[in-house]
Order: structure tokens, then sequence, then C-alpha cells
């Protein structure tokens, strides 16, 4: 299993992809077309039928390892080796390879799909509960990581969340839309289940479907579905991971001022080096899983579009790597980020100093609208707000104590009075503008979907290392 498996993804995704599952929902699929083939008129004997159940979990990796070593056919070798421990040759009759790879694989995407939807619903969670208690909490707002007006830490977590409402709304879409490929046979004409079953094909074809869990079946495709398909399930994932990894950088950015921590726990070590040191490191993890993500985005779009005539396998050895470890590297990524939110913390003392400290230039554009309120032209205005500001600026960074509102008095051409000015940035909160009301916004979308899924409300991410 790879490293994104071992080290990020959660158990319930990795069982998805190990081999062992993998197995046993092959042989379930082979089962099923038995009973369904047996149903409608192939002769299959019932007894056969339940030596291959009696055998269903009895799977030994090696054993079948060791006949794909022999055979170089990956598929043959799964088949001969249920044969042998059921005694019988039922399975895979009127079925090509990829009948059963292609299926189970979609099989595979679509659960890893919902599993992965599931956590985006249980992050918009918790960013809501962030959102909630933080969306009255003024902090200096940056552009271009310089301090520029007033928001609130609630609208940082708002800014997130509807960023990650645009993309969970496309994984579920993804997940309605998703096809199976359905039983389409070497070239995609499914020319020997017809031959075998006839006019009950697609009997045959639904009741697969049906057995897992699809509500729709590709009509057209050839050997293998369209690769396009794949493209769109991993640029899916890279969505979902814009807004948590968005987050990220504004929590290491915060920290960097000592504003907020992303949790220490007792016992963990910052830094082998510096004790002090309290890293960011979760946050790390989480940009680092982005970038992955993109590089597999990258391989996916690769082969897309890039399909001989009915199919081949030079696809093979880029699926095989990149769809199972995007999924572990999305489910560590959103794993991570629940952590995050669940141990997240500020320090509102450091908050209060940093908007004290730039609290007057914070209120330039508020001074501003006033002054033009009074009757003076905007750029004259503007142009004596931004010689005192920048007066203000340079006095700071030599550490000298300079009043910015006497600079923007001394010569008497701004019609306010130092008492309105006063008065204007007395209150930080009352010059964040509409971000409480964003907040609120935000929260009344992400509602109604927790109301759907309100387990998703409770769930705890798992240990991170």
């Amino acid at each position: 299993m790879s490293i994104l498996a071992n080290r990020y993804a959660s158990d319930q995704m990795k069982d998805i992809w190990s081999p062992r599952s993998k197995i046993i929902a092959e042989r379930k699929l082979w089962i099923t077309v038995m009973k369904t083939q047996s149903e409608l008129g192939f002769d299959i004997p019932a007894s056969a039928i339940k030596d291959y159940e009696r055998v269903l979990e009895s799977i030994d990796l090696d054993s079948i390892d060791k006949r794909e070593r022999e055979l170089r056919h990956d598929v043959k070798a799964r088949i001969d080796e249920f044969n042998s421990l059921a005694g019988h040759q039922y399975i895979h009759i009127g079925m090509t390879s990829r009948d059963l790879t292609e299926n189970i694989e979609a099989y595979q995407i679509l659960r890893a799909l919902e599993l992965t939807n599931f956590k985006a619903l249980a992050l918009l969670s918790s960013l809501a509960k962030k959102i909630e208690e933080y969306k009255a909490l003024p902090i200096v707002g940056r552009s271009h990581n310089v301090p520029a007006q007033i928001t609130t830490l609630g609208k940082r977590f708002a800014t997130v969340a509807e960023e990650l409402l645009f993309a969970q709304a496309r994984l579920e879409n993804l997940i309605e839309l998703f096809p199976l490929r359905g039983l389409k046979g070497p070239v995609g004409t499914s020319q020997d289940s017809l031959g075998l079953m006839g006019d009950n094909f697609e009997k045959l074809e639904s009741a697969i479907a049906k057995s897992l869990g699809f509500e729709r079946v590709l009509d057209s495709t050839g050997q293998i579905y369209p690769r396009s398909i794949d493209y769109q399930v991993v640029s899916s994932l890279l969505s979902l991971a814009a807004a948590p990894s968005n987050m990220a950088i504004s929590i290491r950015l915060m920290a960097g001022h000592d504003l907020v921590s992303e949790g220490f726990k007792k016992g963990q070590v910052g830094s082998s080096a510096m004790p002090h040191k309290m890293n960011t490191r979760s946050c790390e993890r989480i940009n680092g899983l982005a970038v992955i993500l993109k590089g597999y985005a990258t391989m996916l779009g690769e082969i897309s579009g890039g399909q001989w005539s009915e199919g081949d396998v030079s696809d093979s050895v880029v699926r095989r790597v990149a769809i199972s470890d995007a999924f572990y590297c999305i489910d560590g990524l959103l794993e991570t980020s629940l952590t995050v939110l669940d141990e997240f913390g500020i320090y509102p003392a450091m908050i209060e100093k940093e908007i004290k400290t730039h609290l007057p230039l914070l209120a330039s554009t508020k001074i501003l609208l006033a002054a033009v309120k009074k009757g003076m032209g905007r750029e004259d205005a503007h142009q004596i707000i931004k010689s005192a500001s920048l007066a203000l600026a340079s006095a700071m960074r030599q550490a000298q104590d300079v009043d910015f509102i006497d600079l923007l008095t001394k010569d008497g051409k701004l019609p306010l009075e130092r008492s309105e000015i006063e008065v204007l940035i007395s209150e930080p909160l009352s010059f964040s503008g509409n971000a409480f009301t964003q907040c609120q916004a935000v929260l009344a979308k992400i509602s109604p979907l927790l109301s759907r899924q309100p387990e998703a409300a409770s769930y705890k991410a798992g240990p991170i290392r």
C-alpha cells in the first residue's frame, strides 16, 4: 500500500482500495452474474453457486500473486483462484476482463466519492462552528499580506466555507451522474453476453448495476470507459482541496503573527532543535497534500482523450497509481483539516494588539468617505489621508510615537474635527462592513446540507501523526 495510505488516509478509505476488498467485490460481482444468469434460464447448479459463496472470503493474496506471475494476466489469475477454491468453472461466462475490472473500479470510485462527500460535509459543519464562534471578532484584514481593513475571523472562515460549498456541490453532482460501464464485452458491443443471454441481456446488465449501487449505465463505450470520466473524478477532488488549502495558508500566516494556533497537544514537539517552536505542521501538511493532488490531476489529464479505438492498457499503470492515491490524498487532507479546526485556538490579546497597532490606517477609507460626505472632493481627501498614512507608517517603522489624527488635522484642510475622527475609529467592528451579514448568509447555505446528512456534523477525524 502507498505511503499516502499508510501515513495519511483513514481506515475507511484504505478499506475501499485494499486488495482484499477489491477481490471480495469482484467475487460478489461474479456471484451476482451467476445468480442472475441462472434466474434468467442459463443452467448453473444452485449447489455450485453456494460453493462459490462458501469460499467468498477465502483470500490468499500470495497464491493469487503466484498465479499472476505465471500467467502474466491478473484477471485470469483471480478466476483460476476462485474456481479452484469452489471446485467449479461457472464464473466469468460471457464476460471479458474489463467486464470485471472496469465495473469494480467504478464501484470503488463511487464508494470513495461518497465517503469523500461525507467528510466534506463534516468539514462544512466544523467551519460553520468557527463562523458562528468568530463572526463578530474583528481582526486585521490583509491584501497582498499587508494590513488593509478590518474584517472578522468568522468571515475568514466563511470565505473558506463558501468556496468549499461550490466544490461540494460539484462532487454531489458527479456522484449522481457517475455511470457504470456495464457488461460490454471485448470491444463494447456486448456480443458475448448477448450470445449467451439473448433477449435477457438487459435484465442481466440491470441486475449488475443495481447490485453495485448505480443508477446509470453507459449505453455506448468501448473495452474501457472514457478516461475523461477519471479526470473529472480527480479534478473534483482537487477542487475540493482548494478551500481547506487556502484555510491552511491563512492559519499559517496568522500563526506567524502569534494571533492563532492550529493546536499543540500535550507531549507534541514543534522543533527538534528549538524547544520554543510550535510549528503549523498540520496546515503545512494540508498544503503539501493539495500539491500532490495537482500532480495526480495532471496524470489523469494526460490519459484523458488518449484512447486507441476501443481501448488498450497503456492507461492501466497510470490509473493504478493515480486514482487510489488521489483518494488517499484528499482523505488525509480532509482528516487533517478537521483536526486543525477541532484543535484551533486564538490569542485574543494579540489580535487586539495588532488591531491597535494598525487601527488608524485600517480606518483610512472610513475617514475618506466621512470627508467626502462633508463636501470634500474624493481625490483631495485621498491625498491628505495618503500623506498622513505614509508619514505614520514611516514613523512606526522607526519606532517613533506619532499621532495619526494630528497628522490628518494639522493643516485644517480635512473637514473633520479630531473628536469626529476619534468616534469613527473607536469601534473596530463598526467598520467591518458586511462581514457579520456575510457570515450569516454562508451559515444559511450550510444548514440545509447538514440536515440531509446530520451524522456528518458529529463526525470526528481519526488520530493523525
